[in-house]
């Protein structure tokens, strides 16, 4: 595991999107326009903080965790690696900040981890993940558990 930059600037409603792939500039450029359209059949403006500094590159969720693990608001992080970039819908790797610390007992964890602890999601689909993670609508363990019943692997936002 290697340190990394402290997050920071983070407004509370923001998605928190780290870019851990940096041979593809164009796609970046695809996968941000992505994130900042309007989402929700574009009733909703699109809140991210993006992270695209190389000191991230090639990071994985165990290098990433820790160091975003101070924002007591952040339920779930988004990569985009080396698959968003290299594949045409660019889905992101969405990441759960639950540890089993914060569980009940080791059986909360398991029943919140059920279908693992990451997902793809499309880009639409982080505006809807993030929100509903945020307000307690709807758990990571929903999500999982959708873009594990698709064809890809992916969640897909409606």
């Amino acid at each position: 595991m290697r340190a990394l930059p402290a997050v920071t600037d983070r407004k509370e409603f923001d998605a928190l999107v780290v870019r851990t792939d940096y041979e593809d500039d164009r796609a970046w450029q695809d996968v941000t326009a992505a994130l900042t359209a309007p989402w929700g059949d574009g009733a909703y403006e699109a809140c991210v903080h993006f992270v695209d500094d190389p000191a991230w590159a090639d990071a994985v969720a165990d290098d990433i965790l820790p160091a975003v693990c101070a924002d007591e608001n952040l339920a779930v992080v988004f990569l985009a690696d080396r698959t968003t970039m290299r594949t045409g819908s660019h889905p992101l790797l969405a990441i759960t900040t639950l540890t089993r610390e914060e569980c009940v007992d080791d059986e909360d964890y398991e029943q919140l981890t059920e279908f693992g602890t990451e997902f793809r999601t499309t880009p639409a689909g982080v505006h809807d993940v993030h929100a509903n993670l945020s307000i307690g609508n709807l758990g990571f363990e929903e999500y999982a558990e959708w873009a594990r019943d698709d064809a890809e692997g992916i969640y897909r936002s409606a």
